[in-house]
């Protein structure tokens, strides 16, 4: 992590109109999923997507809140719309299961978590925010059920939950979790939490903690928000373990390790929640810390990519084994300055990633016989980029 120093189209009025800081005291809109986010027809082509930006807002120069742009499906082509204000160093963001929410987190030291309203009619609220009680939070997730946010603070090494009201505001916490034990290993200073995601079998939560070099499995109380700990997988020593990306099977799981520069496979069993990991492996950047920053895998589960921040480089690996290994095939240049996260168009076959220090977002086509990428258009400008979150 490096701190600041320190579905489909948003409906028009969203992406034609400007930012709009609805006042507190102004009605709700109603919670539901608006023809934004309902399945395409069959054989309708959806020709323009939403492109929503997380970003640093306290650093120069730096985001003035959640971007938002429109995307060209076919070539990744980006415009600029507007933004949601209010928000202060959005960094990560997280979709409700309804489409119809957007959660960010407020990486301060004073950490929490903002919901923001995507009403019918094209505009957003922000609903509100939240204490994490911790500081720095970097990494947010909404439990599959939508009743519970997931966040992780990096600075303070803890994690959160909070209870997701039916309108998709956050209510007051209900859990917080420091990471104490094991103890850090030589080189690294405390624990740094900086993923909580749900594993696809919806029965355990795993948080990746990068001082600790340790992956946590909880289970989550979905009636009262709370989280017991079952286990936790043990990386090597400074391996600095930031990101944990599942394989569709559900069986295996792939870490990318910031610290040491390696991606390590990992087996998953569901019926536990317990995570095995495997050897380390290369990135395919050569020597030296490239700062691994996350992983992405195909729907059908055969390629993998690697966002490689000091490289500034996407790392394709073929999927292997049922996904119980990954073979290095090539390295792509990212086409900007450290690409701090990526992430697939909702039909797999665009790639966006956000390139912090170019303040960048850069687009790839993705080969679906192959996995391939191929560079599509041109750099789209976005002070501060870190998240991006295609719909």
């Amino acid at each position: 992590m490096t701190p600041p120093t320190s579905r489909r189209t948003v409906l028009g009025a969203l992406l034609t109109g400007g930012a709009l800081a609805l006042a507190p005291g102004l009605p709700r809109s109603e919670h539901r999923p608006g023809p934004a986010h309902r399945p395409v027809r069959h054989g309708a082509v959806r020709r323009t997507g939403t492109l929503f930006l997380g970003t640093y807002t306290s650093t120069t120069p730096g985001g003035t809140g959640v971007g938002v742009a429109a995307y060209d499906t076919a070539t990744g082509s980006l415009t600029s719309r507007t933004s949601v204000t209010g928000v202060e160093n959005p960094s990560y963001l997280a979709l409700h299961p309804t489409g119809s929410t957007l959660y960010a987190v407020d990486e301060q030291d004073d950490g929490g978590v903002t919901a923001v309203s995507l009403a019918e009619d094209g505009t957003f609220r922000v609903l509100g925010t939240r204490s994490t009680g911790g500081a720095g939070p970097c990494h947010l997730s909404v439990h599959p059920g939508g009743r519970w946010l997931l966040s992780a603070n990096y600075t303070s090494g803890s994690v959160a939950v909070h209870p997701l009201a039916a309108d998709g505001s956050v209510g007051e916490r209900t859990d917080l979790v420091a990471h104490t034990a094991p103890a850090p290993g030589p080189g690294q200073d405390g624990p740094h939490a900086h993923q909580i995601v749900t594993a696809p079998d919806g029965g355990h939560v795993l948080a990746v903690d990068l001082g600790n070099d340790t992956v946590y499995t909880y289970r989550l109380d979905e009636d009262r928000g709370t989280l017991e700990q079952l286990s936790y997988a043990a990386l090597r020593p400074g391996a600095g373990p930031r990101h944990l990306t599942f394989h569709p099977g559900g069986r295996h799981a792939y870490l990318a390790c910031e610290l040491d520069n390696t991606v390590v496979v990992c087996g998953y069993d569901p019926a536990t929640g317990t995570l095995t990991p495997g050897t380390p492996q290369s990135t395919g950047t050569g020597e030296g810390t490239s700062y691994p920053a996350q992983l992405l895998v195909t729907g059908d589960g055969r390629f993998a990519y690697l966002a490689n921040r000091g490289h500034n480089s996407l790392t394709r690996y073929a999927v292997e084994d049922g996904g119980a290994a990954l073979r290095l095939l090539d390295t792509v240049p990212v086409g900007g300055d450290f690409p701090r996260h990526t992430a697939f168009s909702p039909d797999g076959t665009l790639l966006f990633a956000a390139n912090q220090r170019s303040g960048t977002v850069t687009a790839f086509r993705v080969d679906g016989d192959t996995g391939a990428l191929t560079p599509s258009g041109t750099p789209f400008p976005a002070p501060a980029a870190v998240c991006v979150l295609p719909l």
